[in-house]
């Protein structure tokens, strides 16, 4: 109940925000870096309950981009619309994906995975209706009423997004589910003698993290006015959803969102300070760190800290 009205407070923060006289470029970063929270949550209920590594995070959000805008130039659909049926299609990529790749283990499922994303990179390129390799202008329609920009309008929009897949990530955690997954992260045969579901528990976490993955892509195209396969498919989406979830800790729901706010909000800062081709340097020297350094993330640092206080 209480996670609850915090997420409520925060969303009724973020909508306050939003209709401010707050910077523009605030609304622009602060979508972004909300996204990664979404990604980075939305892989950890695979890669970090079941211990699954998922290098596909670009098929599921290119998936959702993709989606919407499909549902915008054939149906003038809003963005409600666009984000349910990007997270549809994103799930079902997922039960797809799930079905042929979960028997796979270690580095072969990870190899996999990222073949996913060049597979559906290479579909959008050749089909013209959502522009080929060339990509797509969108004209965007009227902004909603009470926000002024598509900005201020978004960044509410991914805050919603974010909470929702936290609250899923954390009952998936709490729940029988999240005890099978982590059972089958520690030793599979060991799962399935005792009597665990583990194929149907994986392609339960295949499907839900590729459906919140799908989600956070569908309103990109918005934010951007435009699509393009080398861009939407770009693998810096795996950096960020992996490295968010790795920086922050992969045992538990507040890791990503952690990891993912540290690393979201740094690289902004450093897109506008020194450059943006340094976002990378700076994802891969922290990620260096903390494995050799804090595998168990920033929670597990906390943990340390807390136990030494306490003596």
């Amino acid at each position: 109940m209480k996670f609850w009205i915090a997420a409520a407070l925060l969303f009724l923060a973020a909508f306050g925000v939003a209709i401010s006289g707050v910077n523009e470029y605030f609304f622009f970063a602060a979508y972004v870096v909300l996204t990664a929270v979404t990604l980075a949550t939305a892989w950890n209920i695979l890669g970090g309950y079941a211990g699954y590594v998922n290098f596909g995070p670009p098929a599921f959000f290119g998936t959702g981009a993709y989606t919407a805008v499909v549902l915008f130039k054939w149906l003038g659909a809003p963005l409600a619309a666009q984000i349910a049926a990007g997270a549809a299609m994103g799930g079902l990529l997922g039960f797809g994906v799930g079905l042929l790749t979960l028997r796979l283990r270690g580095i072969f499922f990870a190899i996999a995975t990222v073949a996913v994303v060049f597979i559906m990179e290479t579909l959008m390129i050749n089909w013209r209706y959502v522009g080929g390799a060339t990509g797509l202008q969108l004209l965007r329609p009227p902004v909603i009423a009470p926000f002024e920009t598509y900005a201020r309008m978004l960044f509410v929009v991914a805050a919603f997004m974010a909470l929702a897949s936290v609250a899923v990530a954390r009952y998936v955690q709490g729940s029988w589910i999240g005890r099978g997954l982590r059972a089958l992260r520690d030793s599979e045969e060991a799962a399935e003698a005792n009597g665990v579901p583990t194929l149907k528990l994986k392609l339960f976490a295949c499907v839900v993290s590729g459906a919140l993955m799908g989600a956070a892509g569908a309103p990109m195209p918005m934010y951007l006015s435009f699509i393009e396969p080398a861009s939407t498919f770009n693998l810096s989406y795996t950096i960020s959803a992996l490295g968010g979830s790795i920086i922050g800790g992969m045992s538990h729901w507040l890791g990503p969102i952690l990891g993912a706010l540290l690393l979201g909000t740094l690289q902004q800062i450093i897109t506008v300070t020194i450059s943006g081709e340094v976002n990378v340097l700076i994802v891969g020297v922290l990620l260096v760190l903390f494995v050799v350094l804090a595998p168990e993330g920033i929670l597990g640092l906390l943990k340390r800290w807390f136990k030494a206080s306490s003596k």
